[in-house]
C-alpha cells in the first residue's frame, strides 16, 4: 500500500482534475449513463483513476462479458500499514433505472438544482451516498499516513443491483477469497439518512404451462394450458392468504407478513383455439426469518399434481416451475452494535425494516453485520424528475464525519 508524501497531503482537493465537495461529485456521477442494460466501466474507471491519484489500490471484479465491473478500495490502518482486514464498509451501486417512458422536466444524465433539490436520474438511488463517500477518502487516507486511523475504511462499488442484484455475489467472493473480512457495512440507499436494520428478501419465479392445442370445438381433444394456469394461480393466492396468517409475523415491517404476488401473465392465440402456452411470473418478498422452502415445498406439490392430471390426458403437457430472481432478506440478527454506533452518531434511536430488497442481505449472508442508511427518500426513486435534497447531502457528509472521527485514534 503507497501513500502520498506529506507535502502532497496539505490538502483534500490533491486528486487533481476531480470534485472536492459531494455536490460536485454527484454532477459528475449523475453525468454517467449507467442504466443496467449498459456498461458501467466509464465510471468506474473514473473512481479508480481517482483512487489511484490519492494512492491507494484498486481491485475490480468483472461479469462474464467483462463490460461491467465492481470496484472495492480500502484505506487501511495506520502509517502505511498492509492491515486491510476487518474496518468498515460503505456500499453502493453505480447502476440507474431506464429512463424511457417517464415525463422528465429536466435532462436525466445532467445534474440540475432547482431551488433546494439536485435533480438527475440516480440522485437519490444512490449516487447521492457514493459522491459523499468518494469525497470522505482524502481525508481518510491523511488520517491513515498520519497513522491515526484505528481501522480500515472500505468502499464498495457494485453492478446490476437493479435486475437482481448481480454484481455484489461477484465481489464478496473477491473478499472471501482475498480473505477480508470487514467488521460492518453500511449500504447507503436512500432511508433519510434514518436506520433500516433489516428487510425481505425477494424471489421471482416464471411458470410456463406446456398444454396442447385442439379446436375450440374439440375441447377433449386438446390440454388447456390457461385453465391449469388459472388453477395453479388460484393455489398461489390461496398460499399467500394461509402465510398471511402466521403466528410469526413481524409488526415492525409495514407489511408485517412475507407475500406472495402474481405479476404478469401470457397464453393463447385465439378464442377457438384450445391453447397450449400460458406463462406467468409471480414474486415472493419473505420475512428475513423464513426461507424459500415455505412456498416452495407446497408449490411444487401442486405443480406435481396439476402436472400427473395434464399428462393423464396428453404425455408431453406438464409445468415447469423456474426461478428468475433471488435476493436474500437482511437480518438484524448480529448487527447490534453497528446499531448502536450509528444510533450515538446520528442521535437517533429509530430503527426500521422494510419490504424492498437491496444488496444489503447478500453482506449479511457472508457475515457482514449490515445496515441500510443514506441520503434521500425512496419515495423519490425510479420516478421521473429524481432528486435528493441538498441538505440530506449535507446530513450524509456530517454523518461519514462522524464515522470516520469514531475510527481516528484522537476519538
Amino acid at each position: 500500500m503507497t501513500l502520498h508524501s506529506d507535502d502532497q497531503l496539505k490538502d483534500d482537493s490533491y486528486a487533481t482534475g476531480y470534485p472536492t465537495d459531494s455536490i460536485d461529485w454527484l454532477r459528475r456521477l449523475i453525468g454517467f449513463d449507467t442504466v443496467s442494460r449498459h456498461s458501467n466501466l466509464a465510471l468506474i474507471e473514473d473512481v479508480q483513476a481517482y483512487c489511484e491519484q490519492l494512492g491507494l489500490t484498486v481491485d475490480l471484479t468483472f461479469n462474464d462479458a467483462k463490460d461491467k465491473a465492481n470496484l472495492f478500495v480500502t484505506v487501511p490502518a495506520g502509517a502505511n500499514a498492509d492491515e486491510v482486514n476487518h474496518g468498515l464498509v460503505l456500499s453502493g451501486h453505480t447502476d440507474v433505472v431506464p429512463v424511457e417512458g417517464q415525463d422528465w422536466t429536466t435532462a436525466p444524465f445532467t445534474a440540475t438544482i432547482r431551488g433546494d433539490k439536485l435533480y438527475g436520474r440516480g440522485a437519490c438511488d444512490m449516487k447521492g451516498f457514493i459522491a459523499c463517500a468518494l469525497t470522505l477518502l482524502p481525508q481518510a487516507v491523511k488520517l491513515s499516513h498520519a497513522g491515526q486511523l484505528r481501522r480500515p475504511l472500505h468502499l464498495a462499488l457494485s453492478f446490476d443491483e437493479e435486475v437482481g442484484c448481480l454484481g455484489a455475489p461477484l465481489l464478496l467472493a473477491d473478499l472471501k477469497a482475498r480473505g477480508i473480512t470487514p467488521d460492518y457495512c453500511i449500504v447507503g440507499e436512500p432511508t433519510n439518512m434514518t436506520m433500516v436494520v433489516a428487510h425481505k428478501g425477494v424471489a421471482v419465479y416464471r411458470c410456463r404451462v406446456h398444454g396442447q392445442s385442439a379446436h375450440s370445438s374439440l375441447t377433449t381433444q386438446g390440454v388447456n394450458a390457461i385453465s391449469y394456469a388459472s388453477r395453479l394461480i388460484g393455489y398461489v393466492d390461496e398460499l399467500a392468504d394461509e402465510i398471511s396468517g402466521r403466528d410469526d409475523n413481524d409488526e415492525w415491517f409495514d407489511v408485517p407478513y412475507s407475500t406472495l404476488s402474481v405479476g404478469t401473465i401470457q397464453g393463447g392465440t385465439a378464442t377457438n383455439i384450445v391453447p397450449n402456452l400460458c406463462e406467468f411470473t409471480f414474486d415472493y418478498r419473505n420475512l428475513p426469518h423464513m426461507t424459500q422452502d415455505d412456498i416452495l415445498v407446497p408449490i411444487k406439490a401442486k405443480v406435481a399434481e396439476l402436472s400427473a392430471q395434464m399428462q393423464a390426458r396428453a404425455a408431453d403437457t406438464g409445468i415447469e416451475l423456474l426461478q428468475m430472481e433471488a435476493v436474500p432478506a437482511m437480518t438484524d440478527s448480529d448487527s447490534a452494535e453497528l446499531q448502536a454506533l450509528i444510533a450515538a452518531l446520528t442521535d437517533d434511536d429509530t430503527r426500521h425494516k422494510v419490504a424492498y430488497a437491496t444488496e444489503g442481505g447478500q453482506f449479511t449472508n457472508s457475515g457482514i453485520p449490515t445496515i441500510i442508511c443514506g441520503p434521500g427518500s425512496i419515495e423519490q426513486a425510479h420516478k421521473a424528475d429524481e432528486f435528493v435534497a441538498l441538505s440530506e447531502m449535507a446530513r450524509c457528509d456530517a454523518f461519514l464525519q462522524k464515522l470516520l472521527a469514531s475510527a481516528t485514534s484522537q476519538s
